[in-house]
């Protein structure tokens, strides 16, 4: 008979034999036969250590109260709102931007009194200028007039370009897209600008200036009505001048990625410096009455025709409004 081990002998586990051939042994692996805290899972009621549910507790606890959460706007240690503006820089930059537009550009308004003092509205201009110069001069005057705040919406594109990005934002600048528009508009009662002619304004060649574009696919209309404010129409002269694009790169734009590539005047007559630098054009902006609509606001869907045919009729009055304003002018520097 195979002789029986001690019952406190430890067992060796199976698989687990020392080998002796060919290499060093193996120190056996030892199961000790005493009882352990191990949890068997196969037993028909297991409960979890006090410890675990403890812990599992603590993750599940409620958080705090919302009302108790104080507001954005309290919580903010810089002048940023929620949408990357700056009191602070737009402040610096009227500073700057002040002279330039005063002696420089020498712009003139008309019928300013259209603008509205409270309550939000939706600035629509043409625009124009390799880099536009029309944007600028309309968010400084409306801010250092009427004393209230303008976002301008703009294409992704501007976000993504470092720096350019971070200051657009800075100054003003929104990502273009209904929900921005809506909570601008409507939610906080804001000035907000936009140039539905997008870079087909500013990517026009001197040959085709002050001939608007299609205004997109009215979407600035459909946003208005939803956001029930009205378009506050701007006929903008000047900014044609101030930076006219003589010649397209296509292929020169495919390889940078940007909407177009121009050869401007302005690089002609100062080189290299003439990217940045603009022809000191004598700039008119004309604001013309209020265009309301008399529809519900709030509705997911409005008219495909209707908004198409009030977007052709805001282009018009911007149009004609131009029109009126070439005929008057005498000279491009001197107005």
């Amino acid at each position: 008979m195979a002789a029986m081990s001690e019952p406190n002998e430890p067992r060796v586990a199976p698989g687990n034999a020392p080998l002796t051939k060919g290499r060093a042994p193996v120190k056996p692996v030892l199961v000790d036969s005493a009882p352990t805290n191990a949890i068997d899972l196969t037993a028909p009621d297991v409960s979890a250590p006090a410890e675990l549910v403890a812990i599992t507790r603590a993750r599940h606890e409620p958080r705090s109260d919302p009302a108790s959460i104080p507001p954005d706007a309290e919580i903010r240690r810089s002048d940023v709102d929620h949408w990357g503006r700056s009191e602070k820089m737009r402040s610096l930059v009227r500073s700057v931007y002040g002279p330039i537009d005063k002696y420089y550009f020498r712009t003139s308004w008309e019928g300013f009194e259209n603008l509205p003092a409270v309550g939000g509205a939706l600035l629509v201009s043409n625009h124009a200028g390799a880099i536009p110069s029309d944007a600028p001069a309309i968010m400084h005057g409306v801010e250092t007039k009427l004393g209230r705040p303008v976002y301008g919406l703009a294409e992704y594109l501007f976000r993504t370009i470092p720096v350019v990005g971070t200051m657009w934002s800075r100054v003003g600048g929104v990502t273009a897209n209904a929900d921005n528009a809506f909570r601008l508009l409507h939610d906080e009662q804001q000035l907000v600008l936009v140039f539905p002619e997008g870079t087909k304004g500013t990517g026009k060649t001197y040959a085709d200036r002050y001939q608007l574009r299609r205004f997109g696919r009215g979407g600035f209309i459909e946003i208005a009505m939803r956001s029930g404010v009205p378009i506050i129409p701007l006929a903008v002269m000047g900014a044609e001048e101030s930076m006219p694009i003589v010649w397209k790169s296509s292929r020169l734009a495919k390889l940078t990625g940007l909407p177009y590539a121009p050869i401007t005047a302005n690089m002609l007559a100062f080189g290299p410096f003439g990217a940045l630098a603009y022809f000191p054009a004598k700039f008119r902006i004309r604001v013309l009455p209020p265009v309301h609509f008399d529809v519900e606001p709030g509705q997911e869907r409005y008219s495909r025709s209707r908004v198409m045919t009030e977007s052709e009729r805001v282009r018009r009055l911007i149009q004609d409004a131009l029109y009126d304003m070439l005929r008057r002018r005498k000279s491009v520097w001197f107005g």
